[in-house]
């Protein structure tokens, strides 16, 4: 039998060693990742993001949903950008993504745009993390210094996206414990709600809203209804604004609108129905520098749920298919 001392570990192994562990293991995120790598990142995904909001604005409420769906699954790891494989079912496909997660398109153009001044360098997930960013300014909202170097996962699944987004049917109780189970408040969940302040709802989305449920304003439900059949397969991709009054503009008339009991999805109008986050809805409603505050701060902690750090996942070349 070989003796204890057989094997010497000297200051020099001993502090290698540490440097090593500490590097795999705990890796941050940081707003310089790429200050060296890629110094022209964030001018180019905003030139693109700007370009595509321009042609469609609806556009930018759907950049912003791929970031929440992406990092309610398994983290922000760009998973919800993958095509289905022979290996996996994507989460593209899972119910909350199916026929209204858009954008997929815009990512690709951004990601061809960064690959030209910075190649192999940017993951997928950072991206869809800045253009998140990039699409609420563009549209009036607030900017942040956003947190990266994130990787990007090798795989997805549809179930996870299932069970961890949260559906428009949603309870308040269930909204709070879907958002706690990633790490996120309530005060965080309702100030992310307040993403709704931009982007459209398809009928399918807030149909039981506006037909079954009484917490809604009668005119208001009156005259989405003129747009969504109450029967199932009948308009079931026509849209509504998920703010009645600025769609386009991303400011805290989506608390107004709850309120004043007009929120289109049952989900949206749980935050102010007599719980406990009405007072929080209150708030935001008459503090609009008190939303924008919270809403970054929400969105910067919302990116730091599970990232794949150091030497996990990779950085994709394509950012529908792993490498």
């Amino acid at each position: 039998m070989a003796s204890s001392s057989s094997f010497r570990v000297t200051p020099t192994l001993s502090l290698l060693l540490l440097l090593l562990l500490v590097g795999s293991s705990s890796a941050k995120l940081s707003t310089d990742f790429y200050a060296k790598s890629c110094p022209k990142l964030e001018p180019t995904v905003k030139s693109v993001v700007k370009s595509a909001i321009s042609k469609e604005k609806r556009m930018g409420a759907s950049l912003l949903r791929l970031f929440f769906h992406d990092c309610f699954v398994n983290g922000c790891d760009g998973s919800v950008l993958l095509d289905d494989t022979s290996s996996f079912t994507g989460e593209k496909n899972a119910k909350p993504n199916k026929n209204s997660a858009r954008g997929f398109d815009v990512i690709d153009d951004i990601k061809t745009a960064v690959e030209k001044v910075c190649p192999g360098v940017v993951s997928c997930a950072d991206i869809v993390a800045t253009a998140a960013r990039d699409s609420v300014v563009t549209l009036g909202g607030p900017s942040w210094k956003v947190k990266l170097g994130r990787r990007d996962a090798k795989t997805t699944s549809k179930s996870a996206a299932n069970n961890g987004i949260p559906p428009p049917t949603s309870s308040l109780s269930n909204l709070i414990s879907k958002f706690k189970a990633v790490g996120l408040s309530t005060k965080d969940m309702v100030a992310l709600s307040g993403g709704h302040t931009i982007g459209q709802s398809r009928c399918t989305s807030f149909r039981a809203h506006i037909y079954n449920d009484t917490n809604i304003d009668s005119s208001f439900a009156k005259t989405r209804r003129k747009n969504c059949p109450k029967t199932s397969g009948s308009g079931d991709n026509n849209l509504a604004p998920l703010d009645l009054q600025t769609p386009t503009s991303f400011d805290n008339n989506y608390f107004k609108n709850l309120i004043a009991r007009k929120g289109i999805l049952h989900s949206d109008q749980q935050l102010f129905n007599g719980g406990s986050t009405d007072s929080i809805v209150k708030s935001y409603s008459s503090s609009p520098s008190k939303f924008v505050s919270d809403f970054t701060e929400a969105m910067i902690k919302m990116g730091d749920i599970s990232p794949l750090t150091g030497s996990k996942g990779q950085i994709r070349k394509n950012c529908r298919k792993v490498n």
